[in-house]
């Protein structure tokens, strides 16, 4: 059986290699307030974040270990992890939402006129009323707040083997998902049922929750990749895709399969060989050294002949602890892939009257090359009883 979670020396590292570049940057403490920072230092797992209204905190210092600053109702979870110094606050408190207890624990590790930093780059969010903000912000006025400087994500973008496997493990769950749906999914059959069930599937599998599931159906292709189901029946001619992001101790996996419902016509079967052309010709370039704009265009050039891309405006990106990370697969990112590096290949092409198909596999980047993470799939498009 898989290990739970991680021993405390990989979160350690995580830790020294953070201070190393807080060091490097002259940043004396970071701000942390979103679930998968936190996590990332300190194991801490809940589904509790789903609750808008307790705030949680996690403050690095150059020099110790991390200080925890969360609501009560979190300090026996916090506990089992490694960290220590837990500070807390019975929330929710409308008049000091753990404001004040936040501010002194930073006043303490960054004296006056140091800086302290926080996630600021695409796809970061700051996890607290802006009305505490303000006032934090006041209550730390001889200290410079400031932009991490992608610390954070420096740190997050390369996985370590141990984070790799829990990707691994979580892949090998949808897998087994994907295998099950000709069991449950045929003409007749509502998109609302085939979702329910893959998701039943993804759970009895070892999925520990299936917090993304989207996809479509339609015709010769379907016209949009994000929609919930509805209850409109199945029917031969269809295409179906799923698109899961399960997962498993923390980690998530993210990529889709296409199903013909009855045998498919010429146009799908063309459009699905070549969104798997395109991800085997990004697969074989995954090395260090390229380029997320390298991936990009190789893709590019298979489903659009070079054209730019489509509306969906990149072919893939990161994933790990959360659905989508960083880099993004476009024209325009030039981030070097590096060993450790998890990512999405997902090529999409357009077959004409809105109607589209896409593609989606996970992979991570060696010192060799790549490494499928999901199982690649066949050329031909995977049939379902029509």
């Amino acid at each position: 059986m898989a290990q739970v979670g991680f021993p405390v020396e990989e979160f350690r590292r995580r830790t020294a290699r953070a201070q190393q570049l807080m060091a490097e940057a002259d940043i004396a403490a970071l701000l942390l307030t979103t679930d998968a920072d936190l996590r990332y230092f300190t194991g801490f797992l809940t589904r509790f974040w789903e609750s808008p209204t307790r705030p949680w905190f996690l403050v690095l210092s150059a020099s110790r270990d991390p200080i925890a600053v969360i609501p009560t109702i979190g300090a026996a979870l916090m506990q089992t992890t490694w960290i220590e110094d837990i500070r807390t606050w019975r929330a929710p408190d409308a008049e000091d939402d753990g404001v004040s207890l936040l501010a002194e624990t930073l006043c303490e590790v960054a004296p006056g006129g140091t800086r302290i930093g926080l996630p600021s780059g695409q796809g970061t969010y700051l996890r607290m009323p802006l009305d505490d903000w303000a006032r934090m912000q006041r209550m730390l006025a001889d200290r410079v707040i400031c932009s991490d400087i992608k610390i954070i994500e420096r740190l997050r973008v390369a996985k370590s083997p141990l984070e790799i496997e829990k990707v691994k493990e979580s892949c090998a769950v949808a897998n087994a998902a994907f295998d099950q749906v000709p069991t449950f999914a045929s003409a007749g059959k509502s998109l609302q049922s085939v979702f329910r069930h893959f998701q039943m599937s993804c759970l009895e599998n070892g999925a520990d929750w299936v917090p993304y599931v989207a996809g479509g159906a339609g015709q010769g292709g379907y016209t949009d990749v994000i929609s919930p189901a509805t209850p409109r029946p199945l029917t031969r001619g269809d295409v179906l895709m799923l698109d899961t992001g399960l997962v498993r101790d923390g980690y998530f996996c993210d990529f889709d399969r296409n199903f013909s419902v009855g045998p498919p016509n010429g146009q799908v079967a063309s459009a699905h060989a070549r969104l798997i052309e395109a991800t085997r010709k990004a697969f074989d370039l995954a090395r260090p050294g390229a380029t997320a704009q390298d991936l990009f265009r190789v893709m590019d050039e298979v489903v659009t002949g070079g054209a730019g891309g489509s509306d969906a405006g990149r072919l893939g990106h990161g994933v790990g602890m959360q659905l989508t990370e960083p880099p993004s697969l476009t024209a325009e990112d030039t981030t070097q892939l590096m060993p450790g590096m998890v990512l999405t290949l997902e090529p999409g092409i357009g077959l004409g009257d809105g109607r589209i198909m896409v593609h989606e596999e996970n992979i991570v980047v060696t010192e060799e090359g790549a490494a499928w993470l999901s199982a690649p799939q066949d050329t031909e498009i995977r049939v379902v009883d029509g």
